[in-house]
């Protein structure tokens, strides 16, 4: 199949919405504790989906994984297991800072390392990536990209720097600034660890080709490996805060601390919801990876521009900037057509090479 690098970006965008959606169901779900529909959701997320697509899409899947070397098994399930840090302290970034301006750090971090740190670490950077034009103009794409990524992020530090104590807890229960960017870093460099699973699953959706895949669908078998890496992270801490906080019963209906029972069929619904789009990233991300030819490396750029494109639309929704001045909505907006003009280049960069 010929790589059609626009499709490509379409699927990322389509990648990247699911990405800055996934949290917004998690908002709807009542008394239960974060340890609880995090890991709820993330049943979901690491477990049902990636087996259940990658069942329906792929051809003899349970053969395939027979014979993946057990060191590709194990790497991508030891940088699986790296990305589970980063996922786990996005949902905790989103708590402290808010949707837009949490994305924006998480995600710039993520984007540098999860786009270069590949190509470097397998010898192609400098010869097919730095030494040609379309290269260059893939590389354009990435520079313009952080450059909208800090846009994004000096117009969500102005915004919260001039909101009072009261106003930033109305619109972000528990903002704290300094803790959530804190936790923003180490997030975002775990997190391109996910993309450094990919990479290591090449062999695995060489096996799904030779097993009769189509080229959209062979990154499929490489998500369940990646994504029981993470689940192993979150299992372990959620299950040290579920002993900690005695909220087991949460999920048979115990009550909260106020008394009140939680409604258990909307909390699984919306959890069920939440996790599902939280995988539909990846399953889209890797649609769009196998479109972009000889730069799949450049991705993760598309990927990560689009998540923040739409959760500061989704920011905005959810009015976090409300309070805002027009100046700083100005910046912030033009941070985002930055990464839109971004996503152009990146995609130019990777017509030229096809």
């Amino acid at each position: 199949m010929t790589p059609n690098p626009l499709l490509g970006v379409l699927f990322h965008w389509l990648g990247g919405f699911a990405s800055a959606s996934f949290y917004v169901p998690f908002r709807g779900v009542k008394r239960w504790n974060w340890e609880i529909f995090w890991l709820t959701g993330g049943i979901f997320s690491w477990v049902i989906a990636p087996w259940f697509f990658a069942s329906i899409q792929t051809n003899d899947l349970m053969g395939v994984m027979a014979q993946v070397p057990s060191s590709v098994v194990g790497w991508c399930i030891f940088f699986g297991f790296l990305w589970g840090f980063g996922g786990l302290t996005y949902g905790l970034t989103m708590r402290y800072l808010g949707l837009s301006l949490g994305m924006a750090v998480v995600l710039g971090l993520c984007t540098v390392f999860g786009t270069l740190i590949p190509p470097i670490f397998d010898g192609t950077f400098m010869t097919e990536i730095a030494g040609t034009l379309h290269g260059q103009i893939v590389l354009l794409g990435l520079a313009v990209t952080v450059l909208g990524i800090v846009v994004v992020a000096r117009a969500g530090a102005r915004k919260d720097a001039a909101l009072s104590t009261e106003q930033k807890a109305a619109v972000v229960a528990e903002f704290d600034f300094k803790k959530g960017i804190a936790v923003a870093i180490f997030s975002g460099i775990m997190s391109s660890c996910f993309a450094f699973g990919l990479a290591a699953g090449e062999p695995v959706k060489a096996l799904s080709a030779a097993a009769g895949t189509g080229p959209l669908w062979t990154g499929l078998p490489t998500l369940c490996l990646v994504m029981f890496g993470g689940l192993i992270t979150n299992a372990l801490w959620c299950g040290w805060l579920i002993a900690r906080n005695k909220s087991a019963g949460q999920w048979a209906g115990a009550p909260d601390a106020s008394g009140q029972r939680p409604k258990l069929l909307p909390n699984f619904l919306l959890c069920a919801v939440a996790g599902t789009a939280w995988y539909f990233q990846f399953f889209f991300y890797t649609m769009g990876e196998s479109q972009m030819g000889r730069f799949g490396f450049s991705s993760w750029t598309l990927h990560m521009a689009s998540i923040i494109i739409f959760g500061t639309c989704w920011g905005f929704a959810f009015r976090e900037w409300k309070d805002a001045a027009p100046a700083v909505r100005r910046m912030v907006w033009s941070g985002v057509g930055l990464l839109i003009f971004a996503t152009l280049i990146i995609g130019y960069g990777n017509r030229l090479a096809s």
